[in-house]
Parts: C-alpha cells; sequence; structure tokens
C-alpha cells in the first residue's frame, strides 16, 4: 500500500493511506454498531485517514450536527487508535438552526467561529490532525480566516490546514496571504472529483457561477502547478450510481460525455473482472496527480470492496481509453 504524502513541513507533514473513508453518516443513518464494525475493518486492511466535519449529519435528523464526530470520537478512545491514524474534521457549514433540508444559514468562517467550533470538534474528537474550512465565507476577510486557522496550528490545537469547496482563485490567494505573512497555509483540497465529468456551466447553491466544490480543469491545472497539495476526492463513486442503475445522478451528469465514459469505463470493467466502482478508485489513484478518494460505506462490504481496489493496477492502454473518452 503506498502511502500518500500530506503537507510539505516535515514537522507537521504526515503520511495517510491511498484511500480516505468518510464518516458522515456514522452516528445518524449508520448506527453504532454498524459504524464501529466498519471502522474496525478500514484499519485492519491498513486504513490511516477518517474525514468528518462538525455538520455532519444534521440533516438526517434535522439537528445542527456533531453526532459523527462524537461516534468517531468515542470509537478512537474505545480502540485505544493514536497518532498512527489521521483525523480531518471540517468547520464553517454547520447551520445556525436545527434544519432537516441543506441550510442557506451557517455558521460561517469568523475568526472566533473557527477557534471555538476547533475546540468543540477537539472535544468530541481528541485531537484535529487536518482542519478543513468547509466552505468559502465572502463575508469574513479572508485574511481574518487565514490568520485564525494559522494561530490553531500555532496554538497546538490542529496539525494541517486545508480547503473545501473552493475556486481555484480563492485557494490560490488564500495560500498567498498565508505564504507572505509566514504562516501556516493550506497543504489539502477537499473537492468532488470522479471518472465522469459534472456540467460546470449551471449556477449552484452557493454561487451563481456553477457549483462549488466541484473539480474542474481550472483546480486540475491549479494542482499540477502546486506539487506540494494533495486532493481528497469527496463522493467519488456517486452514491453507489456507477454500479446501480436505479440510483440517479442528476442533472450534473446528464450529457452526452458520461454515456462516451461509461462505455469505456464498461469495457476496462470487462477487461479486468474488477467492479466498475473499483475501476473508477483506481483511476482516481492511479494518475500523475496526488488524488485520495474518500469513500462512503453503510456495510462492511462495501468498504472492502473499495479497498480492494489499491491492489488494481490500470494498464497504460486502459488509463488512455479512460481518460480519452468524453
Amino acid at each position: 500500500m503506498r502511502p500518500i504524502q500530506l503537507g510539505t513541513d516535515p514537522t507537521r507533514s504526515r503520511h495517510v493511506s491511498p484511500i480516505a473513508l468518510g464518516a458522515m453518516r456514522m452516528g445518524t443513518s449508520t448506527d453504532e454498531s454498524t459504524s464501529y464494525a466498519i471502522l474496525d475493518r478500514y484499519v485492519e486492511l491498513g486504513g490511516t485517514f477518517i474525514d468528518t466535519a462538525n455538520n455532519y449529519a444534521y440533516w438526517v435528523n434535522g439537528t445542527q450536527g456533531g453526532e459523527s464526530e462524537r461516534l468517531l470520537g468515542a470509537w478512537l478512545r474505545s480502540r485505544g487508535i493514536g497518532d498512527q491514524v489521521t483525523i480531518a474534521t471540517k468547520v464553517g457549514g454547520r447551520p445556525t438552526r436545527p434544519s432537516p433540508t441543506m441550510a442557506r444559514e451557517v455558521e460561517g468562517l469568523a475568526p472566533g467561529v473557527i477557534r471555538e467550533s476547533a475546540e468543540r470538534s477537539l472535544e468530541n474528537l481528541g485531537r484535529i490532525d487536518l482542519y478543513y474550512a468547509h466552505i468559502f465565507d465572502d463575508a469574513v476577510p479572508l485574511d481574518h480566516q487565514v490568520e485564525a486557522f494559522a494561530a490553531l496550528v500555532t496554538d497546538g490545537l490542529v496539525g494541517l490546514l486545508g480547503l473545501s469547496n473552493h475556486w481555484a482563485w480563492q485557494i490560490e490567494r488564500a495560500r498567498a496571504i498565508a505564504a507572505a505573512a509566514g504562516l501556516p497555509g493550506c497543504d489539502v483540497l477537499q473537492h468532488h472529483h470522479t471518472y465522469f465529468r459534472a456540467r460546470t456551466d449551471q449556477a449552484g447553491m452557493r454561487s451563481p457561477d456553477g457549483t462549488l466544490g466541484v473539480t474542474d480543469g481550472h483546480l486540475l491545472s491549479y494542482l499540477r502547478a502546486e506539487p506540494g497539495l494533495a486532493l481528497v476526492a469527496y463522493s467519488p463513486l456517486l452514491a453507489g450510481a456507477y454500479v446501480r442503475p436505479d440510483q440517479p445522478m442528476g442533472e450534473l451528469y446528464d450529457h452526452a460525455g458520461t454515456r462516451a465514459r461509461r462505455a469505456a469505463l464498461d469495457d476496462v470493467v470487462r477487461e479486468t473482472g474488477a467492479t466498475a466502482n473499483q475501476v473508477v478508485l483506481a483511476w482516481l489513484m492511479g494518475g500523475e496527480l496526488p488524488i485520495i478518494p474518500l469513500v462512503g460505506a453503510s456495510s462492511v462490504a462495501q468498504l472492502e470492496e473499495s479497498m480492494a481496489a489499491i491492489d488494481l493496477e490500470l494498464t497504460a492502454d486502459q488509463r488512455q481509453r479512460l481518460d480519452a473518452a468524453g
């Protein structure tokens, strides 16, 4: 299993497994017993990178979140899991009041919120190895956000810093502010990325310019120019849509390019004998950019299917055909 390095500062960098496990639904739609079984098996299989957020998963039971962090922290304590597993969480997207649907009114990234939320997450988890800004907050000056996150590193509350659901220009601006001030900056990105290409020409929930958080050509180009950055790819399996015809992919993927990529994917599935999910994960992991798929699982079997993709090596011809389609 080839580990991936997060961060370039030797005092704070970490090496993690090539597949991360998402704990988003643990503690809500995935009960404690099942969650513990999935987490145990992930570690048994060599997994060392677990992801959550302070707002997960508020929409399931109409809360403000925190269920996932609390379950994960309880599991870490019960198993005596130490520094060998990297724990990531996020701030910014917690709703300001209990909500059963995707909330527009969220905590944001004011300096006080960043610190208070980090302290609350530390109580839940025990430690924070990687701390993301979950959203972009244009109501707070970016230099104030950068300084607040950097102070958490300086004060020893968190390890590495990351940005999620930001435009490429926002990432560059935040990193430039940190570099100019000699402050710890962003080392990890977390955005949606998968084999099928999403449309980027439709207004999103938080931006008229598109769906924030979808990996596009601008972000991939930025990653090529910044080899010290790693990308954690969330929703890489499209909630099962690659293997379940009854699972809709939504209008973001309703275009001719998806059909062309589906055909190429099906060809490689037949050639390898792997599942479509495994081919997608192998495609993400085996490229030139440091991409870490972030997978969810509602059963141990689902997790084992995903983790088996680590051993699937696509040939140069298979990768070329997958890349060229659509």
